[in-house]
């Protein structure tokens, strides 16, 4: 989940103190050994609080090697290099949801959290250094083109995917309306490469839908946690209350998240006033606890909770919750394991960072980001049943609540 507090802050700025005077005769072997950072002082204007134990001369001796090295000078951009400096920086926390974002990306970025924007539809991430497909949104090219939640990306057209972070990926996968792009793909239990060729589109981000199931079961499918979420859902449980059923499947399965306190709401239907939701914990050891907010409508319900390794985010906070309170069982597949949280910080007008600043904990202090949550009940799709268009998952829920 993103929070959008935008702060100024200042940035790789430097603060060159000129110790003692310099006598007539060593002035200029003392010009030309002084530390590479004054060399480059005319770059930035601003303070740096800098870690007295970090030594900084080998980035300026870098810096000032390529200035006077490199062989094309005039193809050097210095803004270019710093926001390069600052990604291999990032990069080196070895996080993969803290992301700097240049000016392209940024307002990227800023177009997908608005809830509509131009691509092919799908939650991407990074795993263990690999860029993989969280889950394709319903009824987006990406969905119509056979993407699935795991399908891990190896190339983008031509461009080989190893090293690129999400936002890398995003911007090569991205592009006009109308326009293509081929995406390389393995995918479990498939043998060779699979290439799938994706037509550009504008995203309309899907909320959910409802369905009935024979014996008195009701299904409201989650695709997103937007922040029209809430709303939606009581719609949707409104539907389920006049049906009169006493049976619920809240499916999961490929939801990639979005907003916690669309979860938190959604929990609170089914949660006692002052149930833990979620904890979330952050690096200075300071916890929030979420609480439901105490709709708790249901005086005798069986619920099953539908999960995959689609299903990330605000979407394994609501399951967890559900879960370890004691009210719903957990089917299907282990969850994608996105269990943290990121805040959007404006570095420049047109430049950002979605940086890490809390990790989620299930009601019971388990780490969602370390290991994901387990079902109660696995079950896998093979490949029988996908050629079949068989759902297991869906007929073990059922069969659990007409026990």
């Amino acid at each position: 989940m993103v929070v959008n507090k935008f702060k100024k802050i200042i940035y790789f700025s430097v603060v060159v103190a000129l110790l003692g005077g310099i006598f007539i005769g060593g002035a200029f072997f003392g010009y030309s050994q002084r530390p590479e950072v004054e060399k480059t002082a005319g770059l930035f204007n601003k303070g740096l609080n800098m870690d007295a134990k970090v030594d900084f001369s080998p980035f300026w001796t870098a810096w000032n090697v390529i200035n006077s090295k490199f062989v094309s000078k005039d193809k050097l951009d210095n803004q270019k290099r710093v926001w390069g400096a600052i990604e291999g920086m990032v990069k080196s926390i070895g996080d993969p949801y803290t992301v700097f974002f240049p000016p392209k990306q940024s307002k990227m970025f800023k177009e997908d959290i608005s809830g509509q924007f131009g691509g092919v539809g799908m939650e991407i991430g990074v795993r263990k250094d690999v860029l993989i497909v969280i889950a394709p949104l319903k009824d987006t090219p990406a969905y119509r083109a056979g993407i699935k939640a795991g399908d891990k990306i190896i190339k983008i057209d031509d461009k080989i995917s190893a090293n690129m972070t999400a936002g890398e990926a995003a911007q090569f996968i991205r592009g006009k309306r109308g326009t293509s792009v081929k995406l390389t793909i393995l995918r479990k239990n498939v043998d060779k490469p699979i290439e799938i060729k994706i037509i550009r589109d504008v995203i309309q981000v899907p909320v959910l839908k409802t369905q009935t199931k024979p014996g008195g079961i009701f299904v409201i499918k989650i695709y997103s946690f937007s922040a029209n979420s809430a709303n939606e859902f009581r719609k949707g449980l409104r539907k389920f209350v006049l049906s009169g059923d006493n049976k619920l499947i809240l499916d999961l399965r490929g939801n990639p998240g979005g907003y916690m306190e669309s979860a938190i709401d959604i929990a609170s239907w089914f949660l006692p006033a002052g149930k833990v939701v979620v904890r979330e914990k952050f690096g200075n050891g300071k916890e929030n606890i979420y609480r439901s907010k105490g709709y708790n409508i249901f005086k005798k319900l069986s619920m099953v909770v539908l999960i995959n390794e689609g299903s990330a985010s605000a979407s394994e906070i609501l399951a967890g919750a559900l879960s370890e309170q004691g009210v719903a069982k957990l089917v299907g597949e282990k969850s994608f394991g996105k269990g943290s949280v990121q805040e959007l910080v404006q570095i420049t007008p047109d430049t950002s960072l979605k940086v890490t600043i809390a990790k989620w904990l299930t009601p019971k202090g388990k780490s969602i980001s370390e290991n994901g949550l387990e079902p109660d009940v696995k079950v896998e799709f093979t490949k029988e049943d996908i050629e079949k268009g068989n759902d297991p998952q869906m007929k073990k829920a059922i069969e659990l609540l007409n026990k």
